[in-house]
């Protein structure tokens, strides 16, 4: 498995800009909706097999509408699917754009993580006296375990 390292940094600024980015996309999409993990459950889902269903039986609607009850929102179904269909590239977009974000995070907070591991190995190996006590007794409650015998674990790197 090969090692990908992250070596950059991200500029206030310019952390700023794509979250103004991030909030103008927000306010441009104020019908975005927010729903619970049962609501998601309980719907019924679109997949690619159902768009060109969902295709069919609005033009069936709408070439025949003398068919439908008159409860039946015609133009409330045609505003959803188009909706569906102007959205559907910015989910591929912003699935991307999430990933790569994900990823870059995940990585390098592991090449951080790794690096601190190191900086405490060392810290500890250098021994007592070197004004590096404290800190060490400090980075090591992160490993800290409550065993049977009341004594704390650290890792074996």
């Amino acid at each position: 498995m090969s090692r990908t390292t992250v070596s950059a940094t991200l500029a206030t600024k310019d952390r700023d800009a794509v979250l103004q980015a991030i909030a103008t996309i927000k306010e441009k999409l104020p019908f975005l909706i927010d729903l619970s993990a049962e609501e998601r459950k309980a719907l019924p889902k679109m997949g690619d097999k159902s768009r060109a269903f969902v295709s069919k039986a609005l033009e069936a609607a709408t070439q025949n509408p003398d068919f439908l009850p008159r409860s039946f929102d015609l133009e409330e179904m045609r505003k959803d699917v188009q909706l569906f269909e102007a959205l559907y590239p910015l989910l591929l977009s912003l699935t991307q754009l999430q990933e790569l974000v994900d990823d870059t995070f995940l990585a390098v907070g592991s090449e951080a993580y790794a690096a601190a591991l190191q900086v405490y190995n060392y810290a500890k190996a250098s021994g007592q006296g070197s004004g590096l006590d404290t800190v060490v007794e400090e980075m090591g409650q992160r490993f800290a375990r409550k065993s049977r015998k009341g004594k704390s674990q650290e890792p074996v790197l």
